[in-house]
């Protein structure tokens, strides 16, 4: 028997598991590490600290699966995206690694879309706007405010490259987080050039890692000191992976043209698939290659879905019992009563793409209890997904069904909801560990034991459970979903009116 190891390495911790060629994983373990937050929407993690965890991990899954590590044939690892790092000749960190929820660099954001490149037309069609979340703005963002650090850098890159230097010493870059964050685009000849120069950014070009090697296709193998550190042996091979939520679209077997994912969390993403480019205002890409070759991915995203009930559960002071008001939210009606939440906790990223838009909840009453703004937040985010998808049909895609991973599988309510909302079916596979099992089928693709990804999903991504849409429901939700649609343009000059002003926001930065 041949196995591999797939690795997820989020915001929070770094996971490790083993799998064998039929999907099915023998054992995992989760080493954590720390991030720092500063003011000014800043968040740094140490590089020293992932690779300590990938060894962590790796040699505590292998244990715990009871594998012979010789036997292990392919590792592949799956990380946050737009988490940046800048790496001196030796492959060092030269400062803390800028990770993906950090955004310091609005301004330069800001500056990379008055460019009006023709690379912007995966941000809205180039209306934008451009998040500061994105590779540009932080390299521009090093080279104005820390311009020791860019000028010695040997390589920017990101999460990824840093581990895949470090494993197989190879200086390559991921072809998924450069094609989704990068402006980077196959079809387009590959780096956006033209942007990069016309912000003095001449010298990026020659940091990035000039080699892009697409998700499923072998780097190189571990070694010596890689191979010790995660206690494999040096013939294993690494196979380039990508952003935990791309890859995790292969875990959740989405890959054909018209199909599309629900990755649920603390937010929210959707990811379908297009044989055709497919670029709209208020909607994310097309990315081409980026996953699938010769498919392309649209993006669409909700900022805050799961953090709403979090922030709930604080509210309650900890006294939150999650399964009894699912329970008691499910004896309610659809539209609790009168109830309707708009769903811009931390503004809006798709379909109306405004920072500056609020959350809501309106129709309030003193017969209202926590059950009914509970289900009223699910049914909220539920039309956010739904404005989504409207948006993404009205650009010309269309899915017959809706694929989940994540947080939100464990509630059979939430589940129902974005099916009775939306109008689609909800399926949902056996694991929902999808950018493990995403990781673990590009690693044993790498491996030789599948010609294609798409053979890799078939034998390794189990089905699940599918929740259909019930009629009764759906045609009430058609009616609730106008109201909740009405929200934001009755709101917008609300919410604009009291955010800080930039003069008030420096003056806060400064206290």
């Amino acid at each position: 028997m041949a196995y591999v190891v797939a690795v997820d390495g989020g915001t929070e911790s770094l996971r490790a598991g083993i799998y064998d060629p039929s999907g099915a994983c023998l054992g995992q373990a989760t080493h954590p590490y720390e991030t720092t937050f500063s003011a000014g929407a800043r968040a740094e993690q140490n590089p020293e600290d992932w690779w300590n965890a990938l060894g962590v991990a790796t040699q505590g899954a292998l244990a715990k699966a009871g594998v012979d590590p010789a036997a292990v044939e392919a590792i592949c690892l799956t990380t946050t995206s737009c988490t940046v790092v800048a790496l001196d000749e030796e492959g060092n960190a030269l400062r803390p690694a800028i990770i993906w929820m950090d955004v310091r660099a609005g301004e330069e954001a800001r500056d990379v879309l008055a460019t009006g490149d023709a690379a912007l037309a995966v941000n809205g069609a180039g209306e934008g706007p451009v998040s500061a979340e994105w590779m540009i703005p932080k390299a521009l963002w090093l080279k104005r405010h820390e311009p020791h650090v860019f000028d010695r850098a040997a390589t920017i890159g990101e999460y990824q490259d840093f581990m895949t230097l470090r494993l197989t010493g190879q200086r390559v870059a991921s072809l998924n987080n450069a094609s989704i964050r990068w402006h980077y685009s196959t079809a387009r000849g590959g780096f956006a050039a033209s942007l990069v120069r016309s912000l003095g950014l001449d010298a990026l070009l020659e940091k990035w890692p000039a080699e892009m090697v697409a998700p499923g296709a072998v780097v190189g193998t571990l070694t010596n000191r890689a191979a010790a550190h995660l206690g494999l042996h040096t013939g294993v091979k690494l196979v380039q992976g990508g952003a935990d939520a791309l890859i995790g679209m292969i875990g959740l077997g989405v890959a054909q043209p018209g199909q599309l994912a629900l990755i649920t969390g603390s937010s929210h993403l959707q990811f379908g698939v297009s044989q055709n480019p497919v670029n709209h205002p208020g909607l994310w890409g097309s990315y081409s290659d980026a996953v699938y070759p010769g498919r392309h991915i649209i993006e669409g995203g909700q900022t805050s879905t799961g953090s709403i009930l979090q922030w709930l559960k604080r509210l309650m002071n900890g006294t939150m019992d999650l399964d009894a008001l699912n329970i008691a939210a499910a004896r309610l009606e659809p539209g609790c009563d009168g109830l309707v939440v708009q769903d811009h906790f931390q503004g809006n990223r798709t379909p109306y793409v405004d920072p500056l838009s609020r959350g809501a909840i309106t129709g309030l009453t003193l017969a209202h209890g926590p059950e009914h703004i509970f289900r009223a937040v699910i049914e909220s985010i539920s039309f956010g997904t739904r404005a989504i998808l409207d948006e993404m049909a009205a650009a010309g895609f269309r899915a017959a069904e809706l694929t989940v991973g994540g947080g939100a599988t464990a509630s059979e309510l939430w589940l129902q909801i974005h099916a009775d909302t939306a109008g689609i079916p909800v399926c949902v596979p056996a694991s929902g560990a999808a950018p493990s099992v995403g990781a673990a089928v590009l690693a044993a693709h790498g491996a030789g034991r599948f010609a294609s990804i798409d053979e890799g999903i078939a034998a390794m991504v189990r089905p699940g459970r599918r929740i259909e849409p019930r009629r009764r429901e759906s045609e009430r939700y058609d009616e609730i979903y106008c109201s909740y649609r009405a929200l934001y343009p009755a709101l917008k000059d609300v919410a604009a009116a009291g955010a800080p002003k930039p003069v008030q926001v420096r003056e806060a930065m400064r206290a």
